[in-house]
């Protein structure tokens, strides 16, 4: 893992020191980091968000997604509770901007979510959380606190020994993405209560 830059990140919830983390093969388009550790006792586990880039919801404010949702609850907690939230640049369950736009066409005529990328013969969730694992050690991270309703999420790390002690679960959902959060509760054992 190398830290490419660093500064602080004034922002609507608060002052967060933000990191540019290399993104291999990806020059232009680097992981973030957003920390509040400021008087942190490294022996608790710490609040942790792997949130996933969404232009459509985190930039466009679509609510055909609760990734905004999911963000702005995890940068309201980290502000009160402190933690990380690693922005991993995998749009779209790591298929693509453009791939996700075609899904979201093949979702306007009646598919899920699920069936959309297959149709498009794409993996339902081709993510990589393989950098957290570094970014942790960077921060002597071994327990944390996992902000996620995503049981991929949850294995991943425990298969790279990080040592989960609570889920801090997010259930934000719209009339417009009730039918997705649907899906991937029922489809992708999503731990929802919907």
């Amino acid at each position: 893992m190398k830290i490419l830059a660093q500064s602080q990140l004034p922002t609507e919830f608060g002052l967060f020191t933000q990191y540019a983390i290399e993104n291999l093969g990806e020059e232009n388009l680097p992981h973030i980091v957003l920390a509040n550790l400021e008087g942190i006792n490294p022996r608790q586990a710490i609040n942790l968000r792997i949130h996933s880039e969404c232009f459509t919801g985190d930039v466009l404010h679509s609510i055909k997604c609760d990734c905004r949702a999911q963000l702005t609850f995890a940068q309201k907690y980290i502000q009160e509770h402190l933690g990380l939230i690693i922005y991993l640049r995998q749009e779209g369950r790591g298929i693509g901007l453009t791939n996700k736009i075609k899904a979201y066409h093949l979702q306007d005529q009646g598919l899920d979510t699920i069936e959309a990328n297959k149709a498009l013969g794409l993996e339902v969730d081709d993510r990589n959380y393989s950098i957290v694992g570094e970014i942790l050690a960077h921060f002597d991270i071994k327990k944390i606190n996992l902000i996620s309703n995503n049981p991929l999420k949850i294995k991943a790390l425990e298969e790279m020994g990080i040592k989960i002690i609570d889920r801090i679960p997010t259930n934000i959902s719209y009339p417009e993405n009730y039918q997705y959060l649907q899906t991937k509760k029922n489809k992708m054992g999503h731990l929802l209560d919907l």
